[in-house]
């Protein structure tokens, strides 16, 4: 065997979603977060249009995030749909973490590939990137809020009309290491032609 395949099939696993309220304060650093984008960029891509794009927010780009999203939050969720709750919950995250990365795709611009391909491969790069961060014991919770698909997020980020962000991407060590959890076994999720 080329691998350890019960090493990776442990990575896969036991990698959790863990919410940043869960979080030490211990400090994530430049290079894990440099290793885990460049894995993220070997994720398969339709085309090799390579449609991922990643904003690393630490230090002082944190500030920038605690001033910028809260509003862009507040002004793009409608009235009837705002909760003072949910948006309090959200300012206290970002207090929380010292690392947020936020994902967006980049459409190529001859628009050969559809949307849903782009957004697909983007996934998979994720993917790649919640995976090294297991492998250094960090935790990642992928938040998507509806807000970050308005004309004032891509403004923010800098993307084109056609373009979307696709996440944000809270980093940092867990209070907890492993959390218990289950899927569905092979034969509800998958039907075998032999």
């Amino acid at each position: 065997m080329k691998f350890n395949l019960s090493e990776i099939t442990s990575l896969i696993r036991t990698r959790r979603m863990i919410t940043p309220e869960k979080f030490t304060g211990r400090i994530v650093h430049a290079e894990q977060i440099e290793l885990a984008i460049t894995n993220a960029t070997w994720a398969p891509t339709h085309g090799l249009t390579q449609p991922w794009f990643f904003h690393v927010y630490q230090e002082n780009g944190m500030s920038l995030l605690r001033e910028a999203l809260p509003t862009i939050y507040k002004n793009e969720t409608p009235a009837e749909k705002f909760s003072e709750t949910k948006w309090n919950k959200f300012n206290d995250r970002l207090l929380k973490v010292n690392t947020i990365v936020i994902v967006s795709m980049r459409r190529d611009s001859s628009g050969k590939i559809k949307e849903i391909e782009e957004v697909e491969a983007v996934a998979c790069a994720i993917q790649n990137f919640l995976l090294t961060c297991h492998a250094y014991g960090l935790a990642v919770y992928w938040s998507s809020p509806a807000f970050i698909y308005s004309h004032a997020m891509n403004q923010f980020l800098d993307l084109n009309e056609s373009d979307k962000c696709l996440g944000l991407l809270y980093v940092g060590y867990p209070e907890e290491t492993q959390i218990q959890t289950h899927r569905r076994p092979l034969e509800y999720v998958s039907k075998w032609h032999l």
